[in-house]
């Protein structure tokens, strides 16, 4: 079975987003791990408008031609690490309105989350938990919060994230639970798919 893959989401796609600066870290950290392969995936490089179908996808199928090649992508992945910046005690509208333009391509599939803001974005990721939990998800418990005083630091160029320990550690520990998530659930999926096929024979 092949290495599982994983997609880092950036959550934002405002012009002055600080979205790059913890994808490019998480995505360094989580290339280092030898059992996973690892693309960014830009919200930016997706238009989709605000979710406008006739019934999510996973009862109907999407007309809109973005929402189609957006949905193949996402069944791509078998993980997801979703960067997530806090607006209003909520994730941005941009990334929930991604999540709401697939369905069943989500199932069964990890989710962790690098949230940045007032408190470590932990409201935004809260909801994004209970979101992932109604997609049959797993998101996973570790996460990384980029509290304010460190983004702060960060956005100001008096430190990187890499001189942050505790930030490292945290990413660590999110990149092996979103690992060892994607290889479990993807052998399971697998072997969902082989039953499936032997009792259609």
């Amino acid at each position: 079975m092949s290495k599982p893959k994983i997609a880092i989401v950036v959550g934002s796609t405002r012009a002055a987003r600080f979205a790059d600066v913890p994808t490019q870290w998480i995505a360094k950290i989580a290339k280092s791990h030898a059992d996973i392969d690892v693309e960014i995936v830009d919200l930016r490089d997706w238009p989709l408008p605000f979710f406008d179908e006739v019934a999510s996808s996973a009862w109907a199928p999407s007309q809109n031609e973005v929402a189609q090649r957006w949905q193949k992508k996402v069944a791509e992945f078998d993980g997801f690490i979703f960067t997530a910046a806090e607006y209003n005690h909520a994730p941005t509208g941009v990334l929930k309105n991604a999540i709401d333009y697939a369905a069943n391509e989500w199932n069964k599939k990890p989710a962790g989350f690098v949230g940045y803001g007032s408190v470590g974005g932990s409201r935004a990721i809260e909801h994004l938990r209970l979101i992932a939990v109604e997609l049959q998800m797993a998101p996973v418990k570790s996460a990384v919060h980029i509290a304010w005083g460190d983004y702060l630091a960060v956005r100001q160029g008096e430190k990187k994230l890499e001189d942050l320990e505790h930030l490292n550690q945290s990413a660590a520990a999110l990149v092996n639970d979103v690992a060892w998530w994607a290889k479990v659930l993807k052998a399971a999926r697998v072997a969902d798919a082989i039953a499936g096929e032997a009792q259609a024979a």
